[in-house]
């Protein structure tokens, strides 16, 4: 049985999101949230062979940095070793159905269907990938994609870094037609499937397939009516070039995992390569751009 790291950091309700961005781009599988009487307790989980003790207290060193920049106060910072079983069921139980937006409900597989029907529902187990709806950047997307899809309809999309796959699933439960998912990690290609199991989506209304944005090129047959992107800012931006290969002049693309102070060059970039940002959404310090073709 493998062993996991359980890093703890007791913060600021206002430092919530940095501290779990932080924690995933360190690499953690999963983070989970806690209201405490003295703020939030942010847990995350990440493999024991991917981290070693100097590397934990480069993180504890960050999370102080991103504390004392955004001006809240510093996290306390712990971690101990768990075994994979109480890993899976640990952060299980700090999460809840949610409503996202006005129409959907992220419910956890584990866990019955809320007795109310007028919500759609979409049930996740999101294992070992990013993605539970919890994140801010996560349910800026889903609003949007609300948005752009307003019930059955030919719409066909991309999801560039799909994680749990919950961006292209809501998609298709929203009514478009067919998703096309990517994703560089392997774990995340399973997860997505397992996602679209779990909802009662044909196979061939969701492809998943290991890679980027040049896998997408490949496998797409035509070009995509949108797009969405909820991952690195540092990403994206190596990404902007090549999003014309997948769009036609209607397509529309949804960018988020953007900090405020990030937005500036993504929307440079867009612009210089045909984009234009039509509107920025914001929730706490994480932005979602809604981008259409110049």
């Amino acid at each position: 049985m493998s062993t996991w790291w359980e890093i703890q950091a007791l913060c600021d309700p206002a430092a919530e999101d940095l501290v779990s961005w932080r924690l995933e781009e360190f690499g953690c599988k999963g983070t989970a949230s806690e209201r405490k009487e003295f703020g939030v307790l942010v847990r995350g989980y990440l493999p024991q062979t991917q981290a070693e003790l100097l590397d934990l207290s480069a993180l504890a060193l960050r999370l102080k940095q991103d504390a004392l920049c955004a001006g809240v106060a510093v996290p306390g910072v712990q971690w101990q070793m768990i075994d994979e079983e109480d890993w899976s069921s640990s952060w299980k139980q700090y999460w809840h159905p949610q409503e996202v937006g006005d129409r959907l409900l992220i419910n956890p597989a584990w866990l019955p269907v809320p007795a109310q029907g007028d919500r759609i529902v979409l049930q996740l187990d999101p294992g070992v990938a990013f993605g539970t709806g919890a994140h801010a950047t996560t349910q800026l997307c889903l609003e949007a994609l609300e948005m752009r899809i307003e019930g059955p309809s030919d719409i066909t999309i991309a999801d560039i870094g799909c994680g749990s796959g919950i961006l292209s699933i809501a998609a298709l439960l929203l009514g478009a037609k067919q998703a096309y998912a990517v994703d560089t990690d392997p774990l995340t290609i399973d997860s997505t499937n397992a996602s679209r199991e779990l909802n009662g989506l044909a196979p061939e209304r969701l492809i998943v397939k290991l890679g980027s944005l040049d896998h997408l090129t490949q496998i797409l047959p035509a070009p995509v009516d949108g797009f969405v992107c909820n991952i690195l800012a540092e990403v994206i931006l190596d990404l902007i070039p090549g999003f014309g290969a997948i769009a036609k002049p209607s397509t529309w693309g949804v960018l988020s995992g953007i900090l405020l102070d990030q937005v500036k060059p993504i929307a440079d970039s867009l612009e210089a390569n045909g984009w234009v940002v039509a509107t920025l959404w914001r929730r706490q310090d994480w932005c979602c751009l809604n981008i259409r073709r110049s």
